[in-house]
């Protein structure tokens, strides 16, 4: 193992306990903002960071960066909507697991949309997954899933194809271009679905500043948005979508421990099994699928601007 890819392996972890230390605070935060109204927020806030810290020298000017953008930006926009409407209705360590699949998706949409070969041991981590899924989020007395689980569901679908879409641009573009090019398209469309979703009535904006949410807007914008996904698209020009998908799977660990320690909430019994059988899923895939020693999606890469 290289040392740029030991250090992308390691960015990538911490990033993961960044996110699943996350899943709490954001769920406290929704008793003070609406969903939309909390990510707009958010993003606006990482947004103004990252062209703060690194604007002038991001090379915002390379060919080919605004379809990245919103390519990546948009994946990631419908991606944190469904996780964080559903968190409404869910648990945090819910929540985190069943966006875990996100992780065992990638290697099957490359195969489906991108001619990769899936591997036996790729569709078996798969179907271990959702079986998971299954065992976690429909009670053994009647098959009713909860509206919170279901979105999540659509959530780790849009994350899977932001991973994959992350390996594909990352080579081209610098980390920091990036960075702000999904953010910024995600601040557009948060900008638009927030009064879309007050013009039809299904959600009315909400923003009381409490602490709480000062918080959540404050941790979640800075590190776990303006720095995670910058340090994401550098960390995939050394690594492949796959291995970016396997470190992604301490995410729900962590969350499940940070939820444990927060709320005392804990798994037990038949959704325990689900959430041991979506991580075993999602290591099978890893371990029994494909080799992760090069990019899906081998392309020369940019180097980074100067300064």
């Amino acid at each position: 193992m290289t040392r740029k890819r030991l250090e992308a392996d390691l960015l990538l972890a911490f990033i993961s306990f960044v996110w699943g230390s996350t899943f709490v605070v954001v769920k406290d935060a929704l008793a003070y903002a609406s969903p939309l109204v909390f990510l707009l927020l958010r993003f606006c806030l990482a947004l103004a960071v990252l062209l703060a810290v690194v604007g002038r020298r991001a090379g915002l000017r390379q060919a080919g960066l605004v379809r990245a953008g919103i390519v990546i930006g948009s994946f990631l926009a419908a991606g944190f909507s469904f996780q964080t409407i559903g968190l409404q209705y869910t648990t945090p360590a819910k929540s985190a697991f069943i966006t875990g699949l996100s992780v065992a998706l990638v290697p099957l949409f490359l195969a489906l949309f991108f001619g990769r070969r899936i591997r036996i041991g790729s569709a078996a981590g798969v179907v271990m997954a959702v079986v998971g899924l299954y065992f976690l989020t429909i009670p053994p007395e009647r098959f009713v899933i909860n509206r919170g689980d279901l979105l999540t569901v659509f959530c780790a679908v849009c994350y899977a194809g932001h991973i994959i879409a992350v390996g594909h641009f990352a080579p081209r573009f610098s980390s920091a271009a990036l960075g702000i090019s999904q953010i910024g398209m995600a601040v557009v469309c948060l900008a638009v679905a927030a009064p879309l979703a007050y013009g039809t009535g299904w959600q009315a904006p909400m923003a009381l500043w409490h602490p709480r949410l000062v918080f959540a807007i404050m941790v979640t914008g800075v590190f776990a948005s303006a720095l995670a996904f910058t340090g994401q698209a550098w960390a995939q020009r050394h690594t492949s979508p796959t291995h970016t998908a396997v470190l992604f799977t301490l995410e729900p660990v962590f969350a499940g421990l940070t939820s444990y320690v927060v709320y005392g909430e804990h798994l037990a019994g038949r959704a325990l099994l689900g959430a041991i059988l979506i991580l075993a899923g999602i290591l099978v895939v890893e371990l029994k699928g494909p080799t992760p020693t090069a990019a899906e999606f081998p392309v020369p890469p940019s180097p980074e601007p100067p300064g």
